[in-house]
């Protein structure tokens, strides 16, 4: 079901950005677009931006009551995945989110707006998930970023597919359903 949504988010936003305003999704602008890809450095700031992120969840769950709380409702909602589920998934929504969220609605309402439809879209209103929204503004403007600074998805995708592969892992590891030392929140 996952893979049919981001297959629908990333179809429109090729729709939107390539069939309509014929600009490839793919970069930012004409001008990266001309420069292309640069494979080895944007994977790599990619990834680097990913494991700041995977870092900073880590401490945030180990390190205090409401990260916590946040992953075990989390861990709840996604369940016990497999892991080739986790890859599809983690694959699914970096290609699937960015290419609509940077590729396509950045470009038209910029980095902080776009950011802001991210967390939006994040939201889940209980209240141990509110953070999970605060949490989705700040990596999307990192996500963002990236996207303005190396002018392509590369970078963003990478680190968005890291994030949510390694986060998801941990997080249906520790807290999800049948876990190791897993006590009701």
């Amino acid at each position: 079901m996952a893979g049919v949504f981001y297959g629908l988010l990333l179809a429109a936003a090729w729709i939107w950005r390539t069939g309509w305003a014929g600009e490839p999704l793919l970069y930012a602008d004409a001008q990266a677009a001309a420069r292309g890809v640069a494979w080895p450095a944007d994977l790599g700031w990619g990834l680097a931006a990913g494991a700041v992120v995977i870092g900073v969840s880590w401490l945030t769950t180990s390190c205090s009551r409401w990260g916590e709380r946040l992953a075990r409702a989390l861990a709840e909602l996604v369940g016990r995945p497999s892991v080739g589920q986790v890859a599809l998934l983690a694959l699914a929504s970096g290609v699937g989110e960015e290419a609509f969220f940077r590729g396509a609605l950045q470009p038209r309402v910029g980095l902080v707006g776009a950011s802001l439809f991210f967390a939006l879209a994040h939201f889940v209103p209980r209240r141990e998930m509110l953070p999970w929204s605060g949490f989705s503004l700040v990596a999307g403007l990192a996500l963002g970023a990236l996207f303005e600074w190396t002018g392509n998805l590369v970078a963003p995708i990478a680190a968005h597919a890291l994030i949510n592969g390694v986060n998801l892992t941990l997080l249906t590891r520790q807290y999800g359903d049948g876990a190791k030392g897993d006590v009701p929140a």
